[in-house]
């Protein structure tokens, strides 16, 4: 059967690599990815996937029944969005779309699973079980496409008994892929807060409430109370992106606001961290007379890589990609929404190396992101041997 896949992903490149660079050149941002949703769609109609569109608004789920559909269901899953990035690159199928490109992989993504449902299509006359195909939107945005698309109910009737992903790495060369068992990935929250003093000349500080003095204090003590009050054990960033107040140098301002980012390893503690991180700030402006809203909206849990499928999957991957091409993963303080479904059945997300000898070496995220394009060819070939194995 890895022959067979093998063969299939060879023969099916020169299609998956279109559909690629068309849903590349064509990108769409987070909840808006219409015309994307509407082109996959019509793939799967073509090859005569059965697959329901809507869902979530812009999210497509897809039903591949094997003999004995009901014996077993795992589910497969991408995302359709894009960044808000202007493309750097020099290519043939370059972003047509002002400000919109697929730096993170993406369109990526959607391509090796529709490569690997063609192939899983073709073959469903030789294994068993149900496979289910979701194809999400709005990976990149608050508060998720997977969130969304798990209360549109596509974890149900089947249920899925395990779910699987993949995620292009840069870091690794074509031909590799990485796994890491457990805890993978932190939770991701953002953190918004606005510092009301009392605006004045800055000239006579003693007649006001400054809102960028109070800002100062809070950033640095805020670092101390994650440090301080968090288990050392636990890995834990509190990251402020913006601080914005004031107009002038000789005005102290009413308001400066603040935002940031905090991430972490571990659910209990984030959300103990949320209740430091609000009472820190407003003790601490309220102690120079100033007031402070705090809002940390619950972003993306962490990322928990099921041990047993996980030890599964990496067995799979040594027979797919041979032994020595299997790495492991580090843990990363990175965000992924894939975690919503890890938090519900077991999962597994790994990476397949984009790289070629040192070539498009840019990180996701960035204006030069690009990939080696053979990448596609083990994407979609171990999306297809994964689901197939996890059926057994």
């Amino acid at each position: 059967m890895i022959d067979q896949i093998r063969a299939k992903a060879l023969e099916y490149f020169p299609q998956v690599q279109a559909i690629r660079h068309h849903i590349h050149a064509h990108p769409e941002l987070s909840f808006k990815e219409y015309n994307t949703s509407a082109y996959v769609a019509t793939k799967l109609t073509e090859w005569g996937i059965p697959h329901t569109t809507g869902v979530a608004d812009t999210g497509i789920l897809a039903i591949i029944e094997g003999k004995n559909p009901g014996k077993k269901c795992i589910a497969l899953r991408a995302e359709l969005d894009a960044l808000p990035i202007q493309e750097a690159n020099d290519i043939e199928y370059r972003s047509q779309n002002n400000g919109i490109m697929h730096a993170c992989g993406h369109d990526v993504h959607t391509s090796c699973l529709l490569g690997a449902a063609r192939i899983l299509f073709d073959m469903r006359h030789e294994w068993e079980g149900t496979i289910k195909l979701i194809i999400q939107p709005g990976e990149e945005k608050h508060p998720g496409g997977a969130s969304l698309m798990i209360k549109a109910g596509v974890l149900e009737n089947p249920k899925p008994e395990a779910i699987l992903a993949l995620h292009v790495y840069p870091h690794l060369p074509v031909g590799q892929v990485g796994f890491r068992a457990g805890q993978y990935m932190a939770s991701a929250d953002e953190v918004y807060i606005t510092i009301h003093g009392r605006g004045g000349h800055a000239a006579l500080p003693h007649q006001t409430i400054d809102p960028i003095a109070i800002a100062a204090q809070v950033i640095t003590g805020l670092q101390q109370v994650i440090s301080r009050k968090g288990n050392p054990l636990i890995p834990s960033v509190l990251t402020f992106g913006s601080i914005q107040g004031g107009f002038a140098t000789n005005v102290i301002p009413d308001k400066v606001e603040i935002l940031g980012t905090f991430r972490t390893m571990n659910e209990d503690w984030r959300y103990q961290a949320h209740k430091w991180i609000k009472d820190f700030t407003e003790q601490t402006c309220a102690s120079y007379g100033a007031t402070a809203d705090v809002d940390i909206p619950v972003g993306y849990p962490s990322l928990f890589n099921d041990p047993e499928l996980t030890a599964k999957a990496i067995g799979w991957a040594n027979e797919f990609m041979g032994e020595e091409n299997v790495r492991p993963l580090d843990m990363r303080m990175a965000g992924e929404d894939f975690s919503f479904y890890t938090h519900q059945v077991p999962g597994c997300f790994f990476r397949i190396g984009t790289s070629n000898n040192g070539q498009f070496t840019a990180p996701v995220h960035n204006a030069h992101f690009n990939i080696d394009e053979n990448a596609m060819k083990i994407g979609m070939g171990m999306m297809a041997w994964l689901g197939l194995n996890a059926l057994k």
